[in-house]
């Protein structure tokens, strides 16, 4: 009687998070689509504020009693579950077919490595300069590794929903920054996933080389066998009028988590698993458009904020308490927009493309939020990014993210584009 009173009261702290989760991000979102930003920032900015920066610091006794301690692993399991469906949705969202386009394959070859192998080496160089000052407790390539990494990554969804908003999906420019971006994405993620395999392996090179051989024939399982499979089940049970039907959906859902599974055992985070399954979907448009509205949706609305405020937890700026750490973290910031815009507006240049172009360019794969946090919180996981380290780089994150609207909209205003209002997403 007492465990299933235990669990009661659990369930019960749990729910009262959840509504003040729900209705702090849909608030803080539409704050944010007011003042033109993409939704998803002022999610970010709602985990922050119900975190120790600021809901932790002025009422920390009320904090303490919401987000206790006895219900911070349901909540963190709830915000896994939540990222498994969304890098799933994100791998099926790409839309190689892009890269097909003969005048664009030039330039989002040349797009994507500036902006992969330029932000990569800066931040190793700057992993490498800080270890010794900000990451003296922890291992120096690893943490310099993660640096790169974090610096590396553009963050598709939300460059996707600032594409839309300002109406650049149809063209030249939006398909070459979209495409570049996923390009960008799927190279980062098989460095992550080296990465974390390299720093979970207790830093033995057999075992890194053993979970590198197992996540490369994962990799060709799923393309030998988990594509004729989704073939099949497309066929077996189609998706019609815009819906998927339940045996598919539940198929579905444990192939995901099955993936997920896998990447787990090979020391590999399970959201890869969510993510490599979800590539296999990519080209069957109807049951993506589907699965966007029937379950992408509740991803969105549901899941999504409890990452948010779970990272937001994580995350004290207060803790930022000396001028060296500020200095830091705007060394930090710049090198993050500096490794990006420059190499990657030289890249465009060089590809023919116009300078307002290129500069659009630019400004765009400079945007990381989303998928910034969930490299973060991998490293704070794995313990190779110290805690002021994961808040200066959420920092950086949130910052990046915040400054794509405004310097996108100067640039086309200046372009002579006429800047449409804000979509309500």
């Amino acid at each position: 009687m007492n465990a299933v009173h235990q669990t009661e009261q659990t369930l019960v702290v749990v729910l009262i998070q959840l509504i003040l989760i729900i209705i702090a991000a849909r608030l803080a979102g539409s704050a944010a689509v007011a003042v033109r930003q993409p939704r998803a920032v002022g999610e970010i900015i709602a985990g922050l504020l119900l975190g120790p920066s600021f809901f932790g610091y002025f009422l920390p006794d009320l904090s303490g009693s919401i987000f206790t301690a006895a219900s911070a692993e349901p909540v963190m399991i709830l915000s896994q579950i939540g990222l498994i469906l969304l890098m799933f949705q994100i791998g099926s969202d790409f839309e190689f077919d892009h890269l097909a386009h003969g005048r664009n394959k030039r330039a989002v070859i040349a797009v994507t490595a500036a902006s992969v192998t330029a932000p990569l080496l800066f931040g190793f160089i700057l992993g490498y300069f800080t270890a010794p000052i900000l990451g003296s407790n922890v291992d120096a390539l690893a943490y310099s590794l993660f640096i790169a990494a974090a610096l590396a990554i553009t963050a598709v969804p939300i460059l996707g929903r600032i594409l839309r908003e300002f109406t650049l999906t149809r063209t030249e420019t939006g398909v070459i920054a979209i495409s570049a971006a996923a390009a960008n994405d799927v190279i980062g993620w098989f460095l992550l996933a080296g990465i974390s395999a390299y720093a979970s392996a207790t830093f033995s090179p057999q075992q890194l080389g053993l979970r590198i051989a197992g996540l490369g024939l994962l990799i060709l399982t799923l393309w030998l066998v988990g594509r004729p499979l989704v073939a099949w089940l497309l066929r077996a049970f189609p998706v019609t009028d815009n819906k998927v039907p339940p045996p598919l959906m539940a198929a579905v859902l444990a192939l995901v988590f099955t993936a997920g599974v896998c990447t787990q055992k090979l020391g590999i985070f399970t959201i890869f698993g969510g993510f490599l399954l979800g590539i296999l979907f990519q080209k069957h448009h109807a049951f993506v458009q589907a699965w966007r509205e029937q379950v992408g949706q509740f991803v969105l609305v549901f899941f999504l904020p409890i990452f948010f405020t779970y990272t937001g937890l994580r995350t004290n700026i207060l803790g930022l308490d000396s001028m060296s750490d500020w200095a830091w973290c705007g060394i930090i910031l710049a090198a993050a927009v500096t490794s990006k815009v420059i190499p990657v507006y030289l890249a465009a240049r060089a590809s023919g493309l116009a300078p307002r172009d290129a500069k659009i360019l630019g400004v765009l794969m400079n945007t990381r939020a989303l998928m910034e946090l969930i490299v973060l919180n991998i490293g704070l996981y794995l313990g190779v990014i110290p805690r002021q380290v994961f808040t200066m780089l959420v920092i950086m994150a949130v910052g990046t993210t915040i400054m794509t609207g405004p310097l996108l909209q100067r640039v086309l205003t200046r372009a002579g584009f006429r800047v449409t209002s804000l979509a309500e997403a």
